[in-house]
Formats: C-alpha cells, structure tokens, sequence
C-alpha cells in the first residue's frame, strides 16, 4: 500500500479505532490500578496488560509480548508513571477527533454566525471551508497522532510490564517530555473554549 492510500484508509481502519479506545481506556484503567497496584500489584499489572494486549495487539513490535508482569512493583510504577502520558493522550486524542465532528457538522453549531466566520458570509462557504480543512484535514491526521501515542504506551507496557526493558528510562522520559508539551500546548486550546 502507498502512503497516499494508508492515509486516505486510516481514519476507518480497526486498528486505528483499537487504539483510540485504548487512549481513551487507560486513564481509568491506570488510576484504578494505582490503589490496586498498593493492595494486589500482580492484578494490576495484569489488568494493564489485557488492556493493552487486547486493543494495542500482542506480538508486534509495538504490543506486548508476555502474558503476565514481570514484578507487581514494576506494575505499580507503570500505573503511577503513565498517569501523564495517558491523560495527555486521551485530552489530544478526544480534542482531536471532536475538531473533526465539529467542521464537518459545522451547520449544526449552536448560534452559528456565517458572516463574520472563516469562508463565510454564506453557509455554504463556510461550511465547505470547515469541512474542508478541519474536518477532512483533521481526519487524516488524527490517526497518526493516535499511532505515536499507543506507540509510545506500548513501549512503555513493554517496558515496565512485559519483557524488554531496553530503554525504558529513556521512553519513560520521551513520554514525560511528551506530557510536558500537551501540557503547554492546552492553555492556548482551553483560552479558545
């Protein structure tokens, strides 16, 4: 497949839609398992596990690739440190995908003014504007920033919870980074609101 076509097809393949619930999922899933990470750490991990097996997949390079978690410690500390990356992922991952239902449903807003709009004054450029570069355009590229966010928690599934540990302090520190940067970026977004 070309990459024209893998783009035209992301924003309604499975897989994309599998990991979009998975961002969405694991901050609840997390933030219960961290009072259970403290009562039955191996239970934890396990939750955190199925999860991620059962929407990221199990043994591609991205997935992970045991069953059961190495140390309930380990699951702990997995469940405490992605509280970030996870919050930041489902806020950019939901934000994202409502820019799209927003621009393509753009007459159905609430005390819309066409006039003093982008493509207005009529509806119909308006309309054909939002549609155009915030729907479709937002719809080709939320699947691939959901991509490199269930990437990068698989990463970290992997690393805290299942085989590989290479890397891991330098993934924990990509998503912390990662966190940061979806943390300043909101003020702008949340000002817009």
């Amino acid at each position: 497949m070309t990459l024209a076509t893998t783009t035209l097809t992301q924003p309604f393949a499975r897989d994309t839609w599998k990991r979009t619930a998975y961002l969405l999922l694991a901050v609840p899933t997390g933030l219960l398992c961290i009072p259970l990470g403290l009562v039955a750490p191996r239970s934890a991990g396990r939750i955190q596990l199925a999860l991620a097996g059962r929407l990221l997949g199990g043994g591609g390079p991205e997935g992970p690739r045991a069953q059961r978690p190495r140390t309930g410690a380990l699951a702990f500390a997995h469940a405490v440190l992605t509280v970030p990356v996870n919050l930041a992922a489902a806020v950019v991952t939901f934000y994202l995908w409502s820019i799209v239902a927003m621009n393509l449903g753009y007459p159905l807003r609430p005390g819309l003014d066409t006039e003093n709009s982008w493509g207005g004054p009529s509806l119909a450029g308006a309309w054909a504007l939002h549609a155009g570069v915030g729907g479709l355009g937002f719809l080709l590229l939320t699947p691939w920033v959901v991509r490199g966010f269930s990437a990068l928690q698989a990463r970290l599934v992997a690393g805290f919870l299942s085989t590989g540990q290479a890397g891991l302090g330098r993934t924990v520190g990509l998503a912390l980074g990662v966190s940061a940067v979806c943390a300043v970026l909101c003020v702008p977004v949340v000002h817009q609101l």
